[in-house]
């Protein structure tokens, strides 16, 4: 499960986690009213700013492209902000997280007078504010978000930096694509993907690509890379048909994430493979499921539910329940980050707290009072240095507890993928990083074999991995802070594995 703004590491009260999300620039740019003019004031900001008057300094012009860094739990995240002029004159500007993958995020205020900044982005619930120098060389400010209040200082650069992704395809393809729409009736949902289509004779064997945790595009786009669009373009070029899908209210999808489950993600693929049986261009007696992370708990699902399903890939699929997953995650991401181990074992208890009453509560109304209390208890356990870092403690306890307080978070604690496992009947192929640091590969592996095994299911094999992480990059450490940093997008060795793998069981 890759880091999201609901899947983040529950390291609650001891982490800072930037929540510009990787597919912000395509599924939510477009909901942000742009350029709001007038006077701003952001409700965390006692400064209030004419954006009327925003204009030079000592007669150079605020105009530009501005970078910087924020350091953020171990982890560098550049933010680059495009500042210009619309043909009103008025200041307008967009904001990039490179390392995040987000591009023209849209900034709803501008204002600049009397040497001060101030840049409101209501998508990420942020704003930043600044004095900039005499020489209009650099600003000195602070981004906030929530209740967080980080340093950040923004220097003028000429041109934005670029990103390589050497193994990102480039048109013309050697292959057919096509944009479809896909009606889920069950869910009550349209669901918008693309298909690519080799050119050889058809009817073809074919796959559908199952994202991971948080919403996704169909090209699974995270920290800047785009892996299902690498794997599938791998795939089309060997033969296979591949169906990939933006997620419910992702893209050019209806629905709301952030009231579903694995379980309602599932109805979305079954819908997906019974679109595939429907095209005379595929072989329904060869369709199968790749899915990464979450993905990997949801092709079993579909695959005991739905006859026809003639083969899944697991990739960095669990075999462990969630709350086990995310108790291993943070305490390996924690200590890779540089956490002591004091703060390993005030956060599992933090986590146990937590879990306990997600598990045990049925009601909402006492559930959220519950943990609202676990949350307080923590603030007030936290160092007088601590607190000072949080400034607005009533509005960060909202943050934490909306984070966990959700139908997609109970569902995922709770969920033990082992007894779906044992019903699957079709061929299994289940990988797994040596360096993955958030589903780890020995415990789910040996999990996901014992549960296949257990249920006698014929023809299934896994593999670990050496050297990659949970991304399947070629990789140093696993933690998420290399991820953007690494240029491959997923390893040819990964690549070949999957794909003789599905080739030998669709020949």
């Amino acid at each position: 499960m890759r880091i999201s703004a609901r899947f983040e590491l529950v390291i609650i009260l001891l982490a800072l986690v930037l929540s510009l999300s990787s597919h912000v620039s395509s599924s939510k740019a477009g909901m942000a009213d742009k350029n709001n003019r007038g006077d701003s004031r952001d409700a965390d900001s006692s400064q209030t700013y004419d954006t009327a008057t925003a204009g030079d300094v000592s007669g150079i012009s605020i105009e530009g492209i501005w970078q910087g860094t924020l350091h953020v739990n171990g982890a560098e995240l550049r933010i680059i902000f495009h500042i210009s002029k619309d043909e009103e004159g008025s200041l307008t500007a967009t904001l990039d997280s490179p390392d995040q993958g987000a591009t023209d995020v849209p900034v709803d205020s501008v204002a600049f007078n009397n040497g001060k900044i101030f840049l409101l982005v209501k998508v990420a619930m942020g704003v930043y504010e600044g004095q900039v120098t005499d020489d209009l060389s650099s600003i000195e400010g602070n981004w906030k978000q929530g209740s967080f209040d980080i340093p950040l200082t923004l220097e003028r650069i000429k041109e934005a930096p670029k990103m390589n992704r050497p193994q990102e395809p480039k048109k013309p393809y050697p292959y057919d694509e096509e944009e479809v729409t896909i009606e889920n009736v069950e869910g009550k949902v349209t669901l918008a993907g693309t298909l690519t289509l080799p050119r050889t004779e058809p009817p073809f064997p074919a796959v559908v690509l199952i994202t991971g945790s948080g919403p996704e595009d169909r090209n699974e786009t995270v920290f800047g890379h785009r892996p299902f669009l690498v794997l599938s373009d791998y795939l089309t070029r060997r033969g296979i048909a591949v169906l990939r899908v933006d997620d419910r209210g992702v893209g050019g999808s209806s629905g709301d994430q952030w009231q579903s489950t694995s379980e309602d993600f599932a109805s979305d693929v079954i819908a997906e493979v019974e679109y595939l049986f429907s095209r005379k261009e595929i072989d329904p007696a060869r369709v199968g499921l790749i899915g990464h992370s979450e993905g990997g708990i949801i092709a079993p699902m579909v695959a005991t539910k739905l006859k026809g399903i003639s083969f899944i890939v697991l990739m960095a699929g669990t075999g462990l329940k969630g709350e086990e997953i995310l108790y291993l995650q943070s305490e390996l991401i924690g200590k890779a980050s540089g956490q002591t181990d004091e703060e390993t074992a005030k956060n599992r208890r933090l986590q146990e707290r937590i879990f306990n009453i997600l598990k045990s509560e049925n009601d909402s109304s006492p559930m959220r009072e519950e943990m609202e209390k676990v949350f307080a208890d923590a603030y007030d356990d936290l160092s007088a240095e601590e607190k000072a870092s949080i400034p607005d403690s009533a509005s960060f306890m909202d943050v934490q507890v909306k984070k966990v307080f959700n139908p997609w978070f109970r569902y995922f604690i709770a969920y033990d993928p082992v007894p779906t496992l044992k019903r699957v009947r079709c061929p299994v192929l289940a990988i797994n990083g040596g360096k993955d640091l958030q589903v780890p590969a020995d415990v789910n592996l040996k999990a996901i074999g014992n549960a296949l095994e257990s249920g006698r299911n014929k023809d299934y094999t896994t593999i670990k991995l050496p050297g990659l992480n949970h991304l399947f990059q070629t990789a140093e450490t696993g933690n998420v802070s290399e991820y953007s940093k690494i240029e491959e997008t997923i390893s040819p060795e990964a690549l070949k594995i999957i794909g003789d793998w599905v080739v030998k069981h669709t020949e």
